[in-house]
């Protein structure tokens, strides 16, 4: 059977891609909490709406069929059993062990529409929309200031972390942090009961049930032969490895597994953060990831298992060696000029997505880097960014490519 999915580039012509459509869990940021959710700031949610309809709006008039995470998650769960079995599994993963609060909760959800019930536990459950008919225990008598029953989702939007399409598989990964762990429970649920899987042979090279991080930030599909992970302050060693033997052991195309060791630091967040593929041989970079760098080969060994390799060399010998091609160009975000570099990396200067090779799609206040890039020969679709540059990620961030076409 074939795959819904097919990603063997991160420049081949995209054809398909998941969205999500900011909502109401932007609304819910307070600053005593931002800490605790990611964010640094808070977007208006009104611009924000604006600016994503208007990415999603530049992506189909380039031909590609957009999809929203919310709605394929709602359709997921239609059947009354499925909507249970997925209440009962996202209470369990909010960490709520009261009987009656979980008994309240669940008949609140259940109480809604489909769609509305997804809608409502992305955004989170305040206190004061649920009454609990009869406290068991001290602890639920005793309520702290916290304002939520069930946190908010903001970094929904970011949709390429909580899952990759690599060739005709998925990884549905399990993230770093508490607050984006959730995330991931969707797609279970989309790629277990969606139509477009059902009759499909799709197969997961990672499940967010496995105990090591990785995240999507930090995946990426140089070639059909060639993938390039991040080994990140999100995602590890351990997790990797296991990413490289499933993919080996199911024959795939890929001969080598890429991975960047790269500092465990906000500002290098994702392997994303630093750099992106533009082109067949042209690459927007963080100047501050030239090198030289730690990288390690992984290869199929004999009898299934590994062979590990270890280098030290620039990202440009790098680069140019795995897509076997003479030379690469490294197009230095801001042009590499101290403060602009740091003012357009902090807006996501360098997580650009390439909707075809030589076809990017950036955000417009990068304007040094954008300019940079059409003289390259770069065509740039440069979309609004003011809100949606507040959760700190680009383009690439807020996109999971479900099908791209082969590079020839």
């Amino acid at each position: 059977m074939n795959s819904f999915i097919n990603v063997t580039s991160e420049i081949g012509k995209l054809k398909k891609v998941l969205l999500h459509r900011p909502g109401q869990e932007v609304e819910n940021l307070v600053p005593e909490y931002l800490g605790r959710l990611l964010f640094d700031d808070i977007p208006y949610l009104k611009i924000a709406r604006q600016e994503h309809d208007i990415f999603a709006q530049v992506l189909r008039e380039n031909g590609v069929e957009v999809l929203y995470l919310e709605e394929l998650a709602a359709e997921s769960i239609e059947d009354e059993n499925i909507k249970k079995e997925f209440i009962d599994e996202f209470l369990y993963e909010s960490g709520i062990t009261s009987e009656a609060l979980k008994e309240a909760l669940s008949d609140y959800l259940l109480s809604k529409t489909t769609r509305d019930m997804i809608d409502t536990v992305m955004a989170g459950v305040r206190k004061e929309e649920i009454k609990i008919k009869e406290a068991h225990s001290l602890s639920e008598l005793m309520m702290d200031e916290y304002p939520f029953y069930l946190d908010p989702m903001p970094n929904l939007y970011f949709t390429r972390d909580p899952g990759a399409s690599i060739g005709s598989g998925l990884t549905i990964n399990r993230m770093r942090t508490e607050a984006r762990r959730r995330e991931t429970l969707f797609l279970k649920y989309i790629h277990k009961y969606h139509k477009f899987f059902k009759n499909t042979e799709t197969p997961l090279w990672y499940d967010r049930t496995m105990p090591f991080a990785i995240e999507g930030g930090d995946e990426l599909v140089l070639s059909d032969k060639v993938l390039a992970i991040g080994c990140s302050e999100r995602t590890s060693a351990e997790a990797i490895e296991i990413v490289a033997k499933n993919l080996f052991d199911a024959g795939t195309s890929f001969e080598k597994i890429l991975v960047f060791e790269i500092p465990k630091c906000r500002a290098f967040m994702h392997l994303d953060t630093v750099f992106t593929m533009v082109d067949y041989d042209k690459f927007t970079i963080h100047p501050g990831i030239e090198g030289p760098l730690s990288v390690y080969e992984i290869t199929r060994g004999a009898n299934n298992n590994l062979n590990f390799r270890h280098t030290t060399c620039s990202l440009e010998e790098t680069l140019s060696k795995a897509l076997n091609i003479p030379s690469v160009e490294l197009i230095k975000c801001g042009g590499g000029d101290l403060i602009i570099a740091g003012r357009e990396q902090w807006n996501d200067g360098s997580n650009t997505l390439a909707i075809a090779p030589g076809v990017v799609v950036t955000y417009e206040r990068n304007y040094v880097t954008n300019e940079i890039l059409d003289k390259k020969g770069i065509k740039v679709l440069s979309i609004p960014s003011s809100e949606l540059s507040r959760g700190r990620g680009g383009p690439r961030c807020m996109s999971m490519p479900l099908e791209r076409e082969n590079l020839k």
